[in-house]
C-alpha cells in the first residue's frame, strides 16, 4: 500500500502547481493609468519552474475573486513567451474601468511545455485617473473583497494528461481558440443538439470574424495537439422493443428477389 502511494505521488509530481509570483505592480500599489503599464514577475520556487512554461497571455482584470464577479478588461499581451524574459508592458486606457481602490489585478495564463495551462492572478492594486465605470457584477464582487489577494491559482496542466478530471473545465477552455498560443490548444465543448427543431430560419452559431489572406507561404504550425472540452451533459438510450416489420410480399417480394444473385 505504501509503495502504491509513493508511486502515485511520483506520477503526479511533474504536474504540480507552477506559481508565477508577480512583483510589479506591488500589492496595493497605486499605478497611474493612461501611460505605459509595466508588469514583472519571478519564479515562486514551486515545481514546475518557469523554465517548464512556454508561452503566456496576460490580461488586466477587475472585480471580486469569484469567476462570476470579475471581468477581463484589456489584454496586456496575447503572444508572450517566457524565453524573452519576465517582463511585459502595455497601455491602459482610462475609460475601461472606475477609479476604485484595489479593484484591479492581473491574470496570466501560461502554457506548459508538457501540455496544459496554469492560470495565475496577481495581488490587487489601484489604477489612478480612471474615468470609466464597472458593471453590477464587478461592483458586487468588490464589496466582498478584503485585503489585496487576488483569485486562486487554476491548475489545468493535469487536463492535458489522462485522469485530468474536473481541472480541464477551466483555464485554456475559457480563452477564444484563435487567441491561444503554445504547443497545446483547447477547443470548446461541442453543443448538445436540441430534441426538437424550432428554428424557422438559419442563423450563425458564432459572430463573424476578420480574415487576412496569406500573401506568402505561412510557417509550419507550432501546435502539437488540441484538447476538446469534455461534455457536462449525459445522454441516455433505451432498447427499441417494437417488433421488426415482416418481409414484403407480392410484386415487391419478386422485385427484391431479382437482386439475390
Amino acid at each position: 500500500m505504501l509503495f502504491n502511494l509513493l508511486y502515485l505521488l511520483a506520477a503526479v509530481a511533474p504536474f504540480a502547481f507552477a506559481d508565477v509570483k508577480f512583483t510589479t505592480p506591488a500589492p496595493g500599489a497605486p499605478v497611474p493609468a493612461g501611460g505605459t503599464f509595466a508588469v514583472e514577475w519571478t519564479d515562486s520556487g514551486s515545481a514546475p519552474s518557469i523554465a517548464d512554461l512556454a508561452s503566456y497571455q496576460l490580461f488586466l482584470c477587475a472585480g471580486g475573486n469569484d469567476a462570476s464577479s470579475f471581468i477581463q478588461l484589456a489584454p496586456i499581451t496575447t503572444q508572450g513567451a517566457f524565453s524573452t524574459g519576465n517582463k511585459a508592458s502595455g497601455t491602459i486606457q482610462t475609460t475601461i474601468g472606475a477609479d476604485t481602490k484595489n479593484a484591479y489585478f492581473l491574470k496570466m495564463m501560461s502554457v506548459a511545455t508538457a501540455g496544459g495551462t496554469i492560470t495565475n492572478y496577481s495581488p490587487r492594486f489601484s489604477l489612478t485617473g480612471m474615468t470609466g465605470s464597472f458593471p453590477p457584477n464587478v461592483i458586487a464582487g468588490l464589496k466582498t473583497v478584503t485585503g489585496t489577494a487576488g483569485p486562486a491559482t487554476e491548475n489545468n496542466v493535469a487536463a492535458a494528461h489522462p485522469g485530468g478530471g474536473a481541472g480541464e473545465q477551466a483555464g485554456g477552455f475559457s480563452v477564444p481558440y484563435t487567441l491561444q498560443t503554445g504547443l497545446t490548444k483547447y477547443a470548446p465543448m461541442q453543443p448538445q443538439p436540441p430534441s426538437k427543431i424550432t428554428a424557422k430560419t438559419a442563423a450563425p452559431l458564432w459572430p463573424t470574424s476578420a480574415v487576412v489572406y496569406a500573401q506568402t507561404w505561412l510557417p509550419r504550425p507550432s501546435q502539437v495537439t488540441t484538447f476538446t472540452q469534455s461534455n457536462t451533459y449525459s445522454v441516455s438510450s433505451m432498447e427499441n422493443t417494437a417488433a421488426p416489420a415482416s418481409q414484403p410480399t407480392g410484386d415487391m417480394q419478386k422485385f427484391l428477389a431479382r437482386w439475390k444473385d
